[in-house]
């Protein structure tokens, strides 16, 4: 087995690597390993990609250069992706536009600071921002009115709540006093972010599965030490009591490695992927597995493994009876 990242992390190495080594010439070898966080073999191997990388045409004039003889490493034309980010006028109104959308959020945290980042786009901008005026974005709230009233008082006022929220995977009904943190859109939808007392931990609540929400008399401030959720990859965390799952993934299936939150991935001579994941759900994981058409394999646990196979098998039986009945 060979270590194995995903295309998303090496690029955005990459992308801070170039800049970096541009103001450092001649950097030790070892050193700008130590400093990156990789290894001088990870290091070699992307001043190697990025001989390939440049301006369109990938004339040699227009390719990155690099070089690292004698264990120092030098960058050169590289400029392009050294200069500072300039925005065009229909990004700098896209970006106002959507800052204007975020302030509007409710029980958003960090006010002041998209206030200051609108006001300096709004000044660089000059007369051109007053178009952005004219674009309303109105971001869909898909519960009662009177519920996103309760849970904003909540947010402002710092009072706990009390919820009666539908969990999907169990089909189950629970109830739970919650102390909410802030309301956030991840993928399209809404939820509210809160520590939840029955679980003793940070949970995310969709909007449209809570079926009730009382505002409490008790004080709602969630603890002080809670460190900021990143929800750029998505909403689900692995908890202790989620199935444990081993998959074996064809080349044509690795983007399933790309796209799920894994505990660890080994990448084969061939291209395929082992990894090993949590599951909260294991009747979706059949039916991803089902949908790859024999591309993934489940190779752990053995209860999983049976059931798949078995599904699988029964899927087929009925499909060869329906063509003989046709």
């Amino acid at each position: 087995m060979v270590t194995y990242e995903s295309a998303t992390s090496r690029l955005g190495r990459l992308l801070t690597m170039v800049p970096w080594l541009l103001n450092r010439q001649g950097i030790d070898l070892a050193s700008a390993a130590q400093e990156l966080g990789v290894s001088q073999e990870q290091v070699i191997d992307d001043l190697q990609l990025l001989f390939v990388c440049g301006l369109p045409g990938h004339y040699p004039d227009d390719l990155i250069e690099a070089s690292w003889e004698g264990g120092r490493v030098f960058v050169s034309n590289a400029d392009t992706i050294a200069r500072p980010l300039r925005l065009g006028r229909d990004e700098a109104l896209a970006l106002i536009v959507a800052l204007r959308a975020l302030a509007d959020t409710p029980g958003l945290a960090q006010h002041e600071a998209i206030d200051r980042a609108l006001a300096k786009l709004e000044a660089a901008a000059g007369d051109a921002a007053a178009t952005a005026a004219q674009v309303r974005v109105d971001l869909e709230q898909p519960i009662a009115p009177e519920f996103a009233t309760r849970i904003r008082q909540g947010l402002t006022e710092h009072r706990r709540l009390h919820l009666r929220y539908t969990v999907a995977s169990r089909d189950e009904t629970t109830e739970r006093d919650v102390d909410p943190v802030r309301a956030v859109s991840v993928d399209g939808r809404w939820y509210l972010e809160a520590w939840c007392h029955r679980a003793q931990g940070v949970r995310l609540f969709r909007f449209d599965r809570i079926e009730d929400v009382t505002v409490l008399e008790e004080d709602g401030t969630p603890p002080v030490d809670l460190p900021p959720r990143d929800l750029g990859a998505g909403v689900y965390r692995a908890a202790p009591e989620d199935l444990t799952v081993t998959l074996h993934l064809d080349p044509a299936a690795a983007w399933i490695a790309e796209n799920l939150p894994t505990e660890q991935v080994d990448a084969g001579e061939d291209g395929s992927l082992e990894v090993i994941l949590r599951v909260a759900d294991p009747g979706w994981l059949q039916r991803l597995v089902w949908r790859q058409g024999g591309q993934v394999r489940v190779l752990a646990p053995a209860g999983l493994v049976e059931s798949v196979a078995s599904g699988a098998a029964a899927a087929l039986l009925g499909h060869t009876q329906a063509a003989r009945l046709d």
